[in-house]
């Protein structure tokens, strides 16, 4: 298996991502092929093991930074990373594209070399979120700020093949964020989109609300982007921040700290849980191609992990997957 790079995107690139590019290879004995400035990547790769791997340099002289528009920048940089990269998957000389860069970038990038899959109006980021049972797939994160009620039907969709498909849940539980149980309940757009899931075929369970999510009540969680972002970043700080109050308060007494050191263990498996580094990466769904976008601030774990996502999603015929639930619902 091919899987290609971004060795330029992220806010520690390119270090950080060809480390973990290099770990990745190893770890999951596939090419990992580093797109970026040749002599900068090299100059990386000369810091790490790299016998036996299969790690070939594509050259790609521009960057497109994190602050930049992102459908601008992709259309005035032809030969960014990003660019590059998503050339090289259209062109069949690799299976999936991974990056850590500018999210925007990574869609508009998408949507002009590999185009959306027939059938599809918007593509969506998704995540793997962590619950109490173990985790949902939470699905659009940031891709769609203002949706219709016709795009959530196709999340809904998308996100239950790849659910099946690559994560292996049976009928997967779809919902719908909500303000309230009841169908009745949330805005305009999610009363509308309800009533279309209703009807889907999908195993729809109905309204999610916040505190359902982390709790596992369903396996798919369809939202628009603005209120995903929201919800995930908002899990992400506090997750990081009931860690801190928990570490501080374990240091004011002598006895508290003997029983973290005792119960360290859970602590440390709690501690992965809730590591955003372990998910690695947020899959693009609705673009003909298997796209991979992470944290800007990803560390070289988080990117070997990416990578593991991508290639997670190509064994599982992801895309296959999506066309095939699309035509078999007339989508």
């Amino acid at each position: 298996m091919k899987i290609v790079l971004d060795a330029m995107g992220g806010d520690y690139a390119p270090p950080v991502a060809v480390e973990g590019g290099v770990w990745a290879a190893r770890e999951y004995g596939i090419e990992v092929i580093l797109v970026g400035r040749e002599e900068e990547v090299r100059r990386e790769l000369a810091k790490c093991d790299t016998s036996g791997l299969s790690l070939p340099i594509v050259h790609a002289s521009q960057v497109i930074e994190m602050e930049e528009h992102p459908a601008a920048a992709v259309k005035a940089k032809k030969d960014s990373s990003m660019v590059v990269g998503m050339n090289l998957v259209k062109r069949g000389q690799a299976e999936a594209f991974v990056t850590m860069g500018n999210s925007g970038g990574a869609l508009a990038a998408a949507l002009f070399g590999l185009g959306r899959i027939r059938g599809i109006r918007r593509p969506a980021l998704s995540t793997v979120y962590p619950t109490t049972p173990g985790f949902c797939f939470m699905l659009d994160v940031g891709a769609n700020t203002d949706c219709k009620p016709e795009y959530l039907l196709q999340f809904a969709y998308m996100g239950a093949a790849y659910a099946e498909k690559v994560l292996g849940i049976a009928s997967p539980r779809v919902g719908i964020v909500s303000n309230g149980e009841e169908e009745t309940k949330g805005s305009i757009l999610v009363q509308e989109a309800h009533q279309l899931l209703k009807k889907s075929g999908l195993n729809f369970i109905g309204n999610v609300e916040g505190k359902d999510i982390p709790a596992g009540m369903a396996d798919v969680v369809v939202t628009d982007g603005f209120t995903g972002n929201v919800i995930a970043k908002l899990s992400e700080g506090l997750a990081a921040s009931l860690l801190g109050i928990i570490k501080e308060e374990v240091k004011k007494s002598p006895l508290a700290t003997v029983g973290a050191l005792l119960s360290k263990p859970a602590f440390d498996k709690v501690k992965k849980r809730l590591d955003y580094a372990e998910f690695g990466g947020a899959p693009l769904l609705g673009v003909d191609g298997v796209v991979i976008v992470g944290h800007g601030r990803s560390n070289a774990k988080a990117v070997k992990n990416a990578v593991r996502v991508a290639k997670r999603a190509v064994e599982g015929g992801m895309l296959a997957a999506i066309k095939d639930g699309l035509q078999d619902r007339r989508v």
